[in-house]
């Protein structure tokens, strides 16, 4: 059990039924009264957010996660199989398990979280920035840069996402996996 005043970004806990992770957490302290918790949590099978206030002390079950890395090897039907870079085991994990799948290449390296008690992996993560080359854009028309136009790139894993107009075909270049933003030109 752990006490709501000691969630922080990052802690997991059992309520529902479900396995939440905590996203954002804000303590208040008012004038008159007891101090609340008010914490944003994201469900981490459906990525549902929530909100919810408890006052200081109140109780709740955490749940005890680890982070490992583990790479990807190759896709299987809709599981992506991935190894265990300690034990090198092979796991598939479902495609809505993982965070920036479109982006993600073989032999990317992703971290996995599971929970210790029974081994189940909830989700895996790309690292926030990943290299990527384009396999196709349009060229771009000299003298349309007077303003900041973007136009569409498909990348190597397939993904399409909107780069400046001087981004050519070979080109690579590194992307945003939260939200599939350009981020710049590979030095």
């Amino acid at each position: 059990m752990i006490g709501c005043e000691e969630i922080k970004k990052g802690t997991c806990i059992r309520m529902d039924g479900h396995i939440w992770i905590c996203i954002d957490f804000l303590h208040i302290k008012p004038g008159k009264g007891n101090t609340v918790m008010r914490c944003k949590f994201r469900n981490v099978v459906d990525g549902r957010v929530i909100e919810r206030t408890w006052n200081v002390g109140f109780k709740l079950e955490d749940v005890v996660i680890e982070h490992r890395d583990y790479q990807y090897l190759y896709k299987e039907g809709n599981d992506y199989i991935f190894m265990n870079l300690e034990t090198y085991e092979q796991v598939p994990i479902a495609r809505d398990l993982i965070d920036g799948v479109d982006y993600m290449k073989e032999s990317d390296t992703l971290s996995v979280v599971s929970d210790t008690t029974d081994g189940t992996i909830l989700y895996a993560e790309m690292p926030v920035k990943t290299y990527l080359k384009v396999t196709h854009s349009e060229p771009g028309v000299k003298g349309d840069t007077a303003t900041n136009t973007l136009k569409p790139a498909t990348l190597e894993t397939g993904a399409t996402i909107k780069v400046p107009l001087f981004i050519n075909e070979g080109d690579i270049i590194q992307v945003d996996t939260r939200d599939g933003s350009y981020v710049g030109r590979a030095k």
